[in-house]
């Protein structure tokens, strides 16, 4: 029977169709364009069902990967509009079964079985055994860990996105002071997210002295990468440099020596750049344990479907 999966963000929400965990059939509809899944889940139900026409089976079973912290009944997406209630969504989509994951929790289960061809490393490829983490600069931060056990590959969601910023010089530390002005509490997505990259770059011209106007995250990305401007090309520098430190923070709390993965729509963008940027670098630099560090891989996921894959991993988990 087929399963409806869907990873719901703060911008877009991706649904597919798996059956026995393959995914297809994925459209990606804006979230701001309907009131909240109901009414997006329908959305995508009815145009599958006008693709398929007789062959469409309208799924009993459902995992949702939503872009919060899950706890209890009511759900508020902390980048969007959208209020639910889980068990009426269930009734109203007519489900079964309805799962709901923290979105880094699904893209955690989806480590496993993510294939070369969905990665770029630096260097060797993770290897997916142990502990494993993931590190998403999307609308907001993501953090998240996946460790093989008895019962199969068990994710570890949190809110590590929120967790204090560490700088790691002088440079770094005027960017927090001035970030400071206006935010009691400089957490890692502060600066490391779709939503954080304007504010870098508010920080960087501050500190440098120089004027510029406010500019959205697409845009920030356009200019850093064309090199027509030198503020925003800098921003990106140091962004990368800051997610670095970041991950190798993360790889340390988790134990996750199998390998360290980063997801999310920001720096599938940046390419050449991100290799070339001090991120493996600052990862590693962690004093007396960097040696520690050194041998743990880390990898960009170029698939931004990969998601689902993890959303219909644990339908299957929850079957058995």
């Amino acid at each position: 029977m087929p399963c409806l999966v869907a990873d719901i963000g703060g911008s877009n929400a991706r649904f597919g169709c798996a059956v026995a965990g393959r995914v297809s059939h994925v459209r990606t509809l804006a979230v701001a364009a309907y009131g909240g899944p109901v009414e997006a889940a329908q959305a995508y139900l009815q145009a599958l069902a006008a693709e398929l026409g007789p062959a469409f089976i309208r799924p009993r079973q459902a995992a949702f990967a939503v872009a919060t912290a899950l706890a209890g009944d009511e759900i508020d997406l902390i980048n969007s509009s959208w209020r639910f209630s889980r068990s009426e969504v269930q009734r109203q989509l007519g489900l079964d079964l309805l799962l709901m994951l923290n979105d880094f929790e699904a893209l955690a289960l989806s480590l496993p079985g993510l294939q070369p061809s969905q990665l770029r490393a630096h260097g060797a490829l993770p290897n997916p055994a142990g502990m494993l983490a993931v590190i998403g600069p999307g609308t907001g931060l993501g953090v998240a860990g996946v460790i093989r056990t008895s019962q199969g590959w068990l994710a570890l969601p949190g809110e590590g996105g929120h967790a204090s910023l560490a700088p790691a010089d002088d440079f770094e530390s005027a960017l927090l002071a001035h970030v400071r002005k206006t935010h009691a509490h400089v957490s890692a997505e502060r600066l490391l997210s779709g939503i954080g990259l304007p504010v870098l770059h508010g920080a960087l011209v501050a500190v440098l002295g120089h004027a510029s106007a406010s500019m959205s995250s697409e845009r920030i990305v356009e200019l850093g990468l064309s090199g027509a401007d030198a503020a925003c090309s800098r921003t990106l520098d140091v962004f990368c440099a800051l997610l670095g430190g970041f991950a190798g923070s993360v790889a340390l709390t988790l134990g996750a020596r199998g390998g360290v993965y980063i997801g999310g729509g920001i720096v599938p963008r940046l390419g050449d750049r991100f290799f070339a940027s001090a991120f493996r670098q600052r990862f590693e630099a962690k004093g007396r344990l960097s040696p520690y560090l050194q041998e743990i891989p880390t990898a960009l996921i170029t698939d931004t479907l990969a998601a689902l894959g993890g959303a219909a991993l644990a339908v299957q988990q929850h079957r058995l």
